[in-house]
């Protein structure tokens, strides 16, 4: 009976903790509750229509009376001749905008690191974070003005170097250079501003120790700067290996004006979703190719921990 009650009073004492804990943090936690609902009912509650995915779904019988067809909307994407491509398209260009969003902006941060005059530090983080507000429907008209085939700047200065201007929208190629240009220019304020920001949080002391030591810049940056920065890149880089399924439609289908020419280099997975939901209204096969790209993300996610968390537990997401 001694041994029950002190494990009852045990578990007394660790429940009036927590409570305790709770009542300290009330006030952090009333800060997130908006944000909390907000994810709860855009992306909590939007899960119960994963139905539709094993459904044919018909606008005048609801998600719930439309008849069950199982497996047939993922064999409708997936012998589609088109599903090899846009799925490498697709995991092609994340790739690259995961590692080149993550060496870019890291470098930019250590670059920002180093900039004393507090005018020219506002200079750049402004110049940078500017692209992030605008919208693709805007940067694609900006870049329409560079690669118009007629009077495009970057075709002008082509042609007053003696070469031949190019159409741009035609030719399906560059592109493989262009959208990542155009997806780190408008991404990599943003990025480079939350590095910055845990750069702040560094004890200055580390630094002062290692100048009584004689190091040099690129040692503290190497040794001391970048070992703190570790943990929120590994993080960063997990989230963004879950999301390496979705691409980013503004910039696929806004940048490239929706050219049919360009579709072997820049159709990805969301864009041929909406095409085909535009042209035959099948709700039913977008439904399954949402579900697959969320269920291989989670994968990798969880991938993507274990072997991080088999290499440095400290650094894991979870």
């Amino acid at each position: 009976m001694n041994e029950i009650s002190k494990h009852h009073e045990a578990a007394f004492s660790l429940h009036f903790k927590n409570f305790k804990r709770f009542r300290r943090n009330l006030s952090y936690s009333l800060l997130a509750l908006p944000m909390i609902i907000y994810v709860f009912i855009f992306n909590y509650l939007p899960m119960g229509g994963i139905v539709v995915a094993f459904k044919s779904y018909q606008y005048d019988l609801g998600i719930l009376k439309s008849p069950w067809v199982g497996l047939d909307n993922f064999r409708f994407f997936f012998t589609s001749p088109d599903a090899w491509r846009i799925t490498l398209n697709t995991l092609g260009y994340n790739a690259i905008f995961i590692v080149v969003g993550l060496i870019i902006p890291v470098g930019l941060a250590l670059l920002l690191n180093e900039i004393k005059s507090k005018t020219m530090l506002k200079y750049y983080q402004t110049t940078m974070f500017f692209p992030h507000f605008l919208s693709w429907v805007v940067v694609a008209f900006m870049a329409y003005s560079f690669l118009n085939p007629l009077y495009g700047l970057l075709n002008r200065w082509l042609t007053d170097m003696g070469g031949q201007s190019v159409d741009w929208y035609v030719k399906a190629k560059p592109w493989i250079f262009i959208l990542p240009v155009a997806h780190i220019w408008k991404t990599v304020g943003m990025s480079t501003l939350i590095y910055y920001s845990s750069l702040m949080g560094i004890d200055q002391e580390y630094y002062e120790a290692a100048a009584l030591e004689g190091a040099s810049k690129p040692y503290m940056a190497f040794k001391i700067t970048l070992p703190f920065l570790y943990p929120l890149m590994t993080m960063l880089t997990i989230l963004n290996i879950g999301h390496i399924f979705y691409a980013d439609f503004g910039l696929f289908y806004q940048l490239t004006m929706n050219s049919p020419m360009l579709y072997s280099t820049t159709d990805v997975i969301d864009t041929y979703v909406f095409r085909a939901l535009r042209e035959s209204g099948n709700m039913g096969m977008a439904g399954a190719v949402d579900f697959y790209k969320s269920f291989i993300g989670l994968l990798l996610v969880l991938l993507t921990n274990y072997i991080v968390k088999r290499k440095n537990e400290d650094h894991a997401l979870f």
